[in-house]
């Protein structure tokens, strides 16, 4: 496999974050994790509590009953942070909290996840005219119709910080989002969109991937799916692209509370997410960070929040 030149930024963060060794299992436990979608393990940790989630609307609470399953794990693709110990109680369970509804362990990182004020900053068509004041980022990026701007509106509790449209393709730009006036959301352009002009389109992707190779400030990128539908290819792509070339990359499903009909597919939420994980399995050393979401219905909002905390007080850290 050949790989680009990288900054040197992004060769630590693919250290840290992506080839840390695999948890040792011991012999007398069962290798099988359990991670419940809206219950989780009690934590010990000293973190800060995460934004109240709003009231499940009554129209909705029967579609996601379904919902209520419970994900099976090896502990071997659990998502282990950096300087995070696996413990476990006497009677040989997990006693580390799992974030709901994802394969990540909360860390002692995990502080400050509260989003106090959110304001758009700027956009930006060159990696160079990003904002130069070295704060943290995250950059959420997916196919034009994944639910890109609805996710990051719920991240922050703000219908309308980043304009959501009917139509696909509507982002063309780097678009910055400060968050508590110490860190970035970056909205960045959809990818897929057959509509969009052809030579647009070119343009997104050369700027795109330039931001991701020579952005020195750049955390981790939110690569969202929609796991309401099987496995495209564009995206399949797209995340072994991000693995090549060692661009640290938590994986996003969306639309978890939706399920298409069977000529779609037909399948539930949490078969999509294992189908594409087991599909992209060959471009990672190790099983990349992911979670369930739903700009819905709110679910997995706190967790990503926790989990770019966590990612954001180690990056700051070192």
């Amino acid at each position: 496999m050949v790989l680009l030149h990288l900054p040197r930024s992004h060769i630590s963060l693919f250290t840290h974050f992506t080839l840390f060794s695999k948890p040792k299992l011991p012999t007398n436990r069962n290798p099988i994790l359990t991670s419940r979608l809206f219950s989780s393990p009690k934590s010990t940790l000293s973190v800060s509590e995460p934004i109240p989630v709003s009231p499940l609307p009554e129209s909705h609470t029967e579609t996601l009953e379904e919902f209520h399953t419970q994900l099976e794990i090896p502990i071997e693709k659990l998502f282990v942070p950096p300087e995070t110990e696996l413990s476990y109680t006497e009677s040989g369970a997990l006693s580390t909290r799992i974030l709901k509804g994802s394969n990540i362990l909360l860390s002692k990182y995990a502080r400050d996840a509260q989003v106090t004020r959110a304001e758009f900053v700027k956009s930006s068509v060159r990696t160079e005219d990003c904002p130069a004041n070295g704060l943290p980022e995250f950059a959420l990026v997916g196919r034009s119709n994944v639910g890109k701007s609805s996710l990051l509106n719920s991240l922050v509790r703000r219908k309308k910080l980043a304009l959501t449209s009917k139509k696909p393709g509507k982002t063309q730009c780097i678009n910055h989002f400060r968050i508590n006036d110490s860190w970035y959301l970056v909205d960045l352009p959809g990818y897929g969109y057959a509509a969009a002009p052809q030579e647009l389109r070119t343009d997104w992707v050369k700027f795109t991937k330039d931001y991701f190779l020579n952005r020195s400030t750049l955390v981790s990128v939110f690569l969202l799916i929609d796991a309401s539908i099987p496995a495209k290819k564009i995206d399949l792509e797209y995340a072994s692209w991000l693995g090549q070339n060692q661009i640290p990359m938590t994986l996003i499903f969306t639309k978890c509370d939706k399920r298409k009909k069977k000529r779609h597919g037909g399948k539930r939420a949490e078969e999509n997410v294992n189908d594409f994980q087991e599909l992209i399995r060959g471009f990672f050393q190790t099983t990349p960070p992911w979670i369930m979401t739903s700009s819905f219905t709110n679910q997995g909002r706190d967790e990503m929040l926790l989990h770019m905390a966590q990612l954001r007080n180690y990056w700051l850290k070192h």
